[in-house]
């Protein structure tokens, strides 16, 4: 397996229409998605383009949040995880459980924000840093 594209970084904040401020702004971003629910992963997310990958600024969507526990630790929010684009999921679940790497959750794949695949693989095993992998979305190829 070999890491496609970095697609995302996640950015966990107690209020995206906050955060959407700072990058608009501070650091002069245009294109900014409007924001939606994903109730499935326990989030409120929100896309801004760079040239060249994706800022997710991902709220709490309820107290059930997986970020709740991030926030509750980081209050101003953060640098959450990031996301390499991965050709076929399946065969990167398999080959990082071959590697010794654990994947988070039920171990199999949900839909994630851009309605393809994701895993989530353990910082533990991935130098302290959370890694998202997301099948590449099929319009991307």
């Amino acid at each position: 397996m070999m890491i496609g594209a970095l697609n995302h970084v996640g950015v966990a904040t107690p209020s995206i229409a906050e955060s959407i401020k700072l990058y608009r702004d501070i650091l002069g971003a245009t294109k900014i998605g409007e924001p939606f629910d994903l109730p499935a992963q326990g989030v409120k997310v929100c896309f801004i383009d760079t040239p060249t990958a994706q800022i997710e600024l991902i709220e709490p969507y309820d107290e059930t949040s997986p970020i709740t526990g991030f926030l509750a630790k980081n209050p101003k929010g953060g640098q959450h995880h990031v996301c390499f684009e991965v050709a076929d999921i399946h065969a990167a679940i398999a080959e990082m459980r071959a590697k010794g790497v654990t994947i988070l959750g039920t171990g199999e794949p949900r839909i994630g924000a851009h309605g393809t695949p994701v895993v989530f693989l353990h910082p533990k095993e991935m130098g302290g840093v959370l890694i998202e992998l997301m099948e590449t979305p099929k319009e991307a190829h």
